[in-house]
């Protein structure tokens, strides 16, 4: 027997829910849409740099994995990036009470995105290259890194006037990123962690 997936009129309620399963989803118009099963590296890349920035002197309360984002879209009401770098306001008021980081609540620094494989048109390759990218920039996100591990290529994406720019990183190329200047990291230290 089939069971139907829940459906859910307020973001309240899908904070709510639990299914007893480690399964992370994303909400997208009202539905649960279990996120893909990670190859192993992506975890091992975000947690890689997650140690790189701290090494540089980032505290370890801004760092998290598992935080969701409170987006705004046509479909989609929260994205679950790899690894998000709050700043001091971000991290204070989500600490406050809340489950995720909601519209109104000051913007994090940064948010990595490990991506899943996908050729263009796949669900897997517009979700990573084409919606969160509108989306984290509608939410003002200075920084967005999208590590692409199966293209072997780091891209940075730095928001200026509403928009991204997009830098490409590859092989022994020095990752350039506005938020940490004094980065010393390739592209290829990245999609090997290391």
């Amino acid at each position: 027997m089939t069971q139907a997936k829940p459906r859910f009129r307020t973001i309240e309620d899908y904070l709510e829910y639990d299914d007893g399963t480690d399964t992370r989803y994303e909400l997208v118009d009202g539905e649960l849409i279990a996120l893909p099963t990670e190859d192993p590296i992506n975890s091992t890349i975000a947690a890689f740099l997650l140690l790189t920035f701290a090494a540089m002197g980032i505290p370890p309360r801004r760092f998290a994995i598992g935080h969701q984002i409170e987006v705004t879209s046509a479909d989609v009401s929260a994205r679950q990036p790899d690894l998000v770098v709050h700043t001091d306001e971000s991290i204070t008021a989500l600490l406050s009470g809340e489950k995720l980081i909601r519209i109104a609540m000051p913007a994090p620094m940064l948010v990595v995105e490990v991506v899943s494989p996908g050729k263009p048109g796949t669900e897997n390759y517009d979700r990573d290259y084409v919606d969160k990218p509108k989306e984290y920039a509608a939410r003002q996100i200075p920084e967005f890194w999208r590590v692409d591990p199966s293209r072997a290529v780091v891209a940075i994406l730095s928001l200026r006037s509403g928009s991204y720019r997009i830098a490409e990183f590859r092989g022994t190329d020095p990752i350039v990123s506005p938020t940490f200047p004094n980065l010393q990291l390739t592209a290829e230290q990245v999609l090997n962690a290391g």
